[in-house]
């Protein structure tokens, strides 16, 4: 799996969209500095890294054929799209099912069921809170009921709560 492939082919499905793509590149980045300082594994790290690039390849299918890209149409459309980019280029199976099951997780807060998944969640939060220019008392209230990690938690201060 080559990231910077899989960055490229998101940008290519999201062509004309400079918002989504800037956007799957900075979760791409937070994802990757969490994970990093948390000592994920190489092996988690290349799945994390797919996801997050790859965590709202559903929005244009749910914008067209649901009216909105709320996060429920985000998970239902977005696994199809991303297992074909992946195939495309070339994923293992088991590396493809693993992308697909976080990328059909990632607006899901209730049954984390993996590191990766969190580390997913709290990337893509953090893009979001500063996207949405989320209040303070918003993301405080978020990091006390869904942050776990220690550098998640402390990128949220650094940006948001100083």
């Amino acid at each position: 799996m080559n990231i910077s492939e899989i960055v490229m082919s998101a940008a290519e499905y999201d062509r004309g969209d400079p918002k989504r793509i800037n956007h799957f590149m900075k979760v791409y980045a937070y994802a990757r500095t969490i994970a990093e300082n948390e000592n994920m594994s190489l092996d988690e790290l290349s799945v994390l890294d797919a996801a997050a690039v790859l965590h709202d390849i559903g929005i244009h299918n749910a914008e067209q054929k649901h009216g909105s890209s709320s996060g429920k149409y985000q998970e239902m459309e977005g696994p199809p799209v991303a297992e074909e980019l992946l195939r495309n280029e070339g994923c293992d199976e088991e590396f493809i099912s693993a992308v697909c099951h976080l990328v059909g997780r990632h607006h899901t807060y209730t049954g984390i069921d993996s590191d990766v998944l969190q580390i997913l969640i709290e990337a893509d939060f953090i893009v979001n809170a500063y996207e949405d220019m989320m209040p303070k008392s918003s993301i405080l209230s978020v990091r006390e009921k869904l942050f776990k990690t220690q550098t998640g938690k402390k990128l949220l201060e650094l940006l948001f709560l100083e």
